[in-house]
C-alpha cells in the first residue's frame, strides 16, 4: 500500500549552478533524502536544462526520490543586465519544468529597488501576470519564496513576498490559482512573527516548503534591541532552531498540505563548512521523526 508518511517528503536543496549537480545528488541520496530541489542563483549559467534534467534523472535512478521543484533566485522586476537574465531564466524554467517531473517553480518576486514595497505592485502585476499565464498554459505552479533578503516595507533589492501584509497585496493584484508561496518559518521568526497561525490561514497557498528555522536571541533583544550591532536572530537548520517542527508538520497535514519540505542549508552559523552535511543529515532525521518517524507502520487488517 502507499506510504502516507511520504505525503510530506523530506529532502534538500541542490545548487544547480554546480559544475556537476548530478554527481552531488549521487553522493547525498544514500543519506536518506526523499526529494531534491535544484536551484539557480539569478541566471542559468549556460546550463542546458534538457541535459541537466536527464543527468538528474539518471543520478536518481530507481530510488524513491523526486524532484520537488526548480528554484530561480534573482530580481525579474528590474531592467539591469542580470535582471533581464533572471527573467529569461524564469521563462526557460517554466517551459522546461516537465522535463524534471515537477509542476512547481519557485523564487523571489523581485522588487523595484530602493522603493517602498507598494511601489513594486504595478510592475509585479505586469511581469507575473504574464508569467502566471505562461505557467498555467503548461500546468506549472509558481511559488514565491518568503525571504526578505534584508529588505523591509520601506526599501529593498530582491523580494516583496516576505510577510503576510505583502501576500494580501500580491494576491489581490493577481488572484491566479497557480500563484502561491514557498514558505518556511525562518523568515517569519526573523520578523518576530509566530509562524503557526500563518499555516492555518495561508496553507492553501503553500506550494512548497523549505526546511529552515531560526533562533531568536532574546537576551540580545533585551540588552541591545533589534537594530544594534549584535544580531538578534540566527538562521538555523531545523532541529537547531526555535520552531517545534512536530507542530509545524502536524498543522501542515491538518491544513491539507501534501508536498515536500526541502532543507535549505548553508545558513546555520554552527553547522556549516565541514559540518554542513552533518547538520543537514541531523535535520533530515529530526524532520522525519517530527513527521511521525522514518518508517510507516500499517494498521492491523
Amino acid at each position: 500500500m502507499p506510504n502516507p508518511l511520504l505525503d510530506i517528503r523530506i529532502g534538500t536543496m541542490v545548487r544547480a549552478n554546480l559544475d556537476d549537480p548530478a554527481a552531488y545528488v549521487r553522493q547525498i541520496l544514500p543519506l536518506g533524502f526523499e526529494s531534491v530541489q535544484p536551484f539557480f542563483w539569478q541566471t542559468l549559467g549556460g546550463k542546458d536544462l534538457s541535459r541537466l534534467a536527464g543527468e538528474l534523472r539518471e543520478a536518481i535512478g530507481d530510488a524513491d526520490v523526486i524532484i520537488s521543484s526548480i528554484g530561480v533566485f534573482g530580481n525579474p522586476l528590474e531592467n539591469g543586465g542580470s535582471d533581464r537574465e533572471v527573467l529569461a531564466a524564469w521563462e526557460t524554467v517554466i517551459d522546461n519544468a516537465h522535463l524534471f517531473g515537477t509542476d512547481t517553480v519557485s523564487g523571489f518576486t523581485g522588487r523595484v529597488r530602493g522603493k517602498p514595497l507598494t511601489d513594486s505592485l504595478p510592475r509585479f502585476r505586469e511581469v507575473w501576470g504574464r508569467l502566471a499565464k505562461r505557467a498555467a498554459d503548461k500546468g506549472v505552479r509558481i511559488a514565491f519564496e518568503n525571504c526578505a533578503m534584508d529588505g523591509n516595507w520601506a526599501t529593498g533589492d530582491w523580494n516583496i513576498a516576505h510577510n503576510p501584509d505583502a501576500w494580501e497585496l500580491m494576491f489581490n493584484e493577481l488572484p491566479d490559482d497557480n500563484l502561491g508561496l514557498e514558505w518556511e518559518p525562518c523568515h517569519q521568526l526573523v520578523y518576530l512573527i509566530d509562524p503557526i497561525p500563518q499555516i492555518r490561514k495561508w496553507a492553501p497557498k503553500f506550494f512548497h516548503v523549505h526546511g529552515k528555522d531560526a533562533t531568536v536571541r532574546w537576551d540580545v533583544v533585551r540588552e541591545h534591541g533589534v537594530f544594534g550591532k549584535h544580531p538578534f536572530v540566527q538562521m538555523r537548520t531545523p532541529g537547531f532552531g526555535d520552531s517545534d517542527w512536530t507542530r509545524v508538520i502536524s498543522e501542515l497535514r491538518l491544513a491539507g498540505y501534501r508536498g515536500e519540505i526541502d532543507i535549505e542549508g548553508w545558513h546555520d552559523p554552527v553547522y556549516r563548512g565541514d559540518l554542513e552535511i552533518t547538520g543537514q543529515v541531523r535535520s533530515l532525521r529530526y524532520l522525519k521523526d517530527c513527521r511521525g518517524g522514518g518508517e510507516f507502520v500499517a494498521n492491523p487488517a
